[in-house]
């Protein structure tokens, strides 16, 4: 934290005290009468010209801390110097605006810290506070303060009863306002049986550590001789004045990286002496008490060691530590509350995935019910698929056998027409004969011409009637080689039937492998059946010669014949 940073702090609360209706703003004349009071105070040379131009009264209305802020920035803290004024004063000047509004201490004399304690906890209270307006103390450091202030005590702070009152006060804030946290101590809440005078000792040491201020015991250069002198430490030089009122600088010791602190021992009737040594010259000092020196020789030692490292006081160094550990804290605890949300959704999922785990474990369990159903009517589907094949087979043996027996009696039936066939083509060529015969009688004999004729008109009729008959041979041989025919074809749809039942008795027997042993034995059966047929078609190929016309009657009755029978009479006798 800067000068500029730490003069804005008091600034805010003198311009907040100015502000009476807490609307934000100030009037005019308020802001010109405390920039005047800033100028002196920070020994400042005063531009009344740039005031009066900036507070012009032909600008109406109040000026609100943005409006302000350009002029205080341009004419005051630009100009501002450190060790050129004492800040003391400049925190005077603002705690007395602040105070008068704020500030209400117990009227019957009880409150437990003086006004002038008050300032000083008002002062360690900016210097611990946050960088952020309205300046609020964390709890952390509302607890380091008490502590400090406690310990030079010789009192223990109970930090039980501290954070119950904390997280009463906070109420959602994210610290405790200065005026909150001069309360609670004027309240003796924290410091019950303690005397005022122990309390205002005990503050004004902590506040002489945490600002680096103090009065010790110099030895000259010169006349030897021993001064008390106000010391006041900074990063880079330790001033000593003639009082603490720092009008009058008596000196000051520059600090670098080849300065060191030693501790010496009593003489010269002082005690707690130690000595700051430079390049140019050693400075001998008393502290009033071990205490005291161990506080000084830490705090230049560390004023040394943080002016080589370029940072700007132990104090300052510590609050900037204290706040990067709280920051690492709430960064742990955003981590393990983002950590504890991810183990969250993490256990949230891992059920999630569970409860699918289950739905998908009872979809499985459906499915291999399902699948076993399934198998097991694929299984009957087979099984029945099997038994109707079986019975085709069956069926198709059954009607193979019939027709087997159906072709030898249609062979037979074929045979007896061969024969009856070839007798009446005997038969034709014997009356052919008798036809020749009886027309060389008809030559020798004219004088039987008439009954010649006679017999002639009948042999013509009974002729009519053979060839009648002929024709109903003819007839008769179509339509039987219709019906055998009409049986080939029979026998190709069986045929066909017949692979077909083999393809689906190979489907049958790749799908179960376990039937094989029924498979072959129906495989056997189809190819005998199959060879059957074939032989079957070997002698029907056989039966299918073209059959030649005769006549189907082997004897010729009626009276056409009476006449003629002595005449074939001999050729009768000789055939037979």
């Amino acid at each position: 934290m800067d000068l500029r940073a730490e003069l804005l702090k008091s600034i805010w609360y003198a311009f907040t005290a100015l502000d009476v209706e807490k609307s934000g703003k100030v009037s005019k004349s308020q802001l010109k009468v405390l920039s005047h009071n800033l100028y002196t105070v920070l020994c400042i040379p005063h531009d009344p010209v740039a005031l009066e131009e900036h507070f012009r009264d032909d600008d109406d209305g109040p000026v609100s801390s943005q409006g302000y802020m350009p002029y205080l920035n341009k004419y005051i803290l630009d100009k501002v110097e450190e060790g050129a004024f004492v800040k003391e004063n400049f925190d005077e000047l603002c705690w007395t605006l602040t105070a008068k509004k704020n500030y209400k201490p117990d009227r019957n004399g009880n409150s437990i810290v003086s006004h002038q304690d008050a300032f000083k906890l008002w002062c360690l209270f900016n210097f611990l506070s946050e960088d952020k307006y309205p300046l609020v103390m964390v709890p952390d450091e509302v607890e380091y303060l008490l502590k400090k202030i406690c310990t030079a005590m010789n009192v223990e702070l109970n930090s039980c009863e501290l954070d119950d009152y904390l997280s009463q006060e906070q109420q959602g804030q994210a610290g405790l306002t200065v005026w909150q946290f001069l309360d609670m101590v004027n309240s003796g809440r924290f410091l019950r049986g303690i005397e005022q005078e122990a309390v205002s000792m005990a503050v004004e040491e902590v506040y002489q550590e945490v600002i680096e201020d103090g009065y010790l015991w110099k030895k000259g250069q010169l006349r030897r001789n021993w001064s008390e002198r106000w010391f006041t430490l900074k990063p880079s030089v330790l001033s000593y004045y003639m009082s603490e009122e720092r009008k009058e600088k008596k000196g000051s010791i520059t600090l670098d990286k080849h300065c060191c602190v030693e501790v010496l021992p009593d003489r010269d009737g002082k005690r707690c002496m130690f000595c700051v040594k430079t390049s140019s010259r050693t400075y001998e000092m008393s502290a009033s008490d071990t205490r005291q020196r161990q506080e000084w020789t830490l705090a230049i030692q560390t004023a040394i060691r943080l002016q080589a490292e370029g940072k700007n006081s132990l104090h300052k160094d510590l609050k900037q530590k204290r706040r990067e550990q709280r920051e690492q804290r709430e960064q742990r605890k955003a981590a393990k509350e983002e950590e504890t949300q991810r183990l969250k959704q993490l256990q949230e999922e891992k059920e999630r995935k569970l409860q699918e785990l289950e739905l998908l474990k009872e979809a499985q369990r459906q499915a291999e019910i399902l699948l076993q159903e399934e198998e097991q009517r694929r299984r009957q589907q087979h099984e029945e698929m099997q038994r109707t094949l079986e019975i085709q087979l069956q069926e198709a043996e059954q009607a193979r056998a019939s027709m087997q027996a159906e072709m030898v009696l249609k062979e037979a039936e074929a045979e007896r027409q061969r024969k009856r066939i070839l007798e009446l083509e005997d038969m034709q060529e014997r009356l052919q004969e008798a036809l020749q015969q009886e027309v060389k009688a008809r030559q020798d004999e004219e004088s039987v011409r008439y009954a010649q004729a006679r017999l002639l008109a009948e042999e013509e009729e009974k002729l009519k009637q053979l060839m009648k008959l002929k024709e109903e041979q003819e007839e008769y041989i179509i339509k039987t080689q219709l019906e055998k025919q009409v049986l080939k074809q029979e026998m190709e749809n069986k045929n066909k039937c017949l692979e077909d039942a083999q393809k689906q008795l190979e489907e049958v027997r790749v799908n179960r492998q376990r039937v094989d042993q029924d498979v072959m034995a129906a495989q056997r059966k189809l190819r005998q059946a199959s060879t059957n047929v074939k032989h079957w078609n070997v002698q029907m190929n056989r039966l299918m010669h073209p059959i030649e016309p005769g006549d189907k009657r082997t004897n010729v009755s009626g009276g056409g014949f009476a006449g003629y029978q002595p005449l074939l009479s001999g050729r009768d006798s000789s055939l037979r």
